[in-house]
C-alpha cells in the first residue's frame, strides 16, 4: 500500500506532466531534506547549523553585493521555506487557486506566472531595501525565502482573469475571487509596517506581475511565450488531399467564455464553447 502511494505522488509530480504537482513537490521535497538535516544534526551535536546554512544558501540577500555571490538564490528562494506552517500555507494557497488557473490556462502559462511572479517579487524586495530609509539598518542581513510572491501572482492572475468566479471558505461562505484576492493584497500593504516588512513587499510584486500579465493575456499579448519551444522545420511529402484547417479561436472569444464561466459556472457552455477553450488552452 505504501509503496502504491509513493508510485502515485511520483506520478502526479515527476510524470504527469502537471507543473502545479511539479513545483509543489519541488517545494515539499526541498523542505523535507533540510528538516531532515537539522533533525540528523541536532541529534549528533546538539545544534542545526549545517540545516542553517542550507537555507541560507537559498534565501536571497536584499544587499547588492552580496546578491553579486548568491545570483541563483533569485530563483531558489522561491522553493524553499523555514517553517512548516509558512509551507503549508503557501502550497494549500498554491493548489487551490493553481487547480483553478489550469482549468482555464495552460502549462505554459502556469510556469511562467510562478517564476515571473517570483521574480517580480524578489525585485521589488531589493529595491525597497536599497532605497527607502526604514530599511537601511536592517539592509545588511535582510533576507527572502519563501514561494509567497510567486504564490501571490498565480492568485492575482487568477482573479484577474475570472473576478467573478465563486470558491466556498469554511468560515466566510461563498466569495468572489476578486474579493480574496483583494483582501489578501491589501493585507499586504498593511504588514509592510509590520514584523514581516520583506515578505508583504515581495507578495506586492507578485501581485502586480500576476495583475499586468492577464491584462496583457486579454490584449492579445503572451509572455509566457518566451518558454515556447521553437519549432523543428520538416520536409513534408505533399498529396493531393486538401488538409484540414484547425481554426484556432480568437482571444475576443475566450474572454467571452470566461465571462460566462465566472457567471454561470463551467456547466453552462455548449459543446462548441467547451472545444474552443480546450483549443485555446492548449496551443503554443
Amino acid at each position: 500500500m505504501n509503496k502504491s502511494i509513493f508510485s502515485n505522488l511520483y506520478y502526479k509530480v515527476v510524470q504527469s506532466g502537471n507543473p502545479l504537482f511539479l513545483f509543489i513537490g519541488i517545494n515539499v521535497l526541498v523542505f523535507l531534506l533540510i528538516q531532515l538535516v537539522a533533525v540528523v544534526e541536532f541529534l549528533g551535536t546538539g545544534s542545526k547549523a549545517a540545516s542553517d546554512w542550507i537555507s541560507f544558501q537559498l534565501s536571497m540577500p536584499a544587499s547588492l553585493l552580496p546578491l553579486l555571490y548568491k545570483f541563483w538564490t533569485v530563483i531558489t528562494y522561491m522553493f524553499a521555506h523555514n517553517g512548516i506552517f509558512h509551507i503549508l500555507f503557501n502550497m494549500l494557497w498554491l493548489y487551490w487557486f493553481g487547480r483553478i488557473f489550469l482549468d482555464f490556462l495552460n502549462s505554459r502559462q502556469f510556469i511562467f506566472t510562478y517564476l515571473a511572479g517570483g521574480i517580480s517579487g524578489a525585485a521589488l524586495f531589493i529595491f525597497a531595501y536599497n532605497v527607502f530609509p526604514a530599511f537601511k539598518a536592517s539592509l545588511p542581513i535582510a533576507v527572502l525565502i519563501g514561494s509567497s510572491a510567486s504564490v501571490m501572482a498565480v492568485v492575482a492572475a487568477t482573479a484577474t482573469l475570472l473576478p467573478d468566479y465563486t470558491i466556498r471558505l469554511i468560515l466566510l461562505g461563498s466569495v468572489k475571487l476578486k474579493y480574496l484576492a483583494l483582501a489578501y493584497f491589501v493585507l499586504d500593504l498593511i504588514g509592510i509596517a509590520g514584523s514581516n516588512p520583506g515578505g508583504s513587499i515581495a507578495h506586492i510584486g507578485g501581485a502586480i506581475l500576476g495583475f499586468i500579465y492577464i491584462r496583457q493575456l486579454r490584449n492579445g499579448d503572451d509572455w509566457s511565450k518566451i518558454f515556447r519551444k521553437k519549432r523543428r522545420l520538416t520536409v513534408v511529402q505533399r498529396d493531393n488531399t486538401r488538409a484540414k484547417v484547425v481554426r484556432l479561436p480568437d482571444q475576443e472569444v475566450i474572454d467571452q467564455i470566461l465571462d460566462k464561466i465566472s457567471k454561470s459556472g463551467y456547466d453552462s457552455l455548449t459543446t462548441r464553447e467547451k472545444e474552443q477553450l480546450f483549443k485555446a488552452s492548449n496551443k503554443e
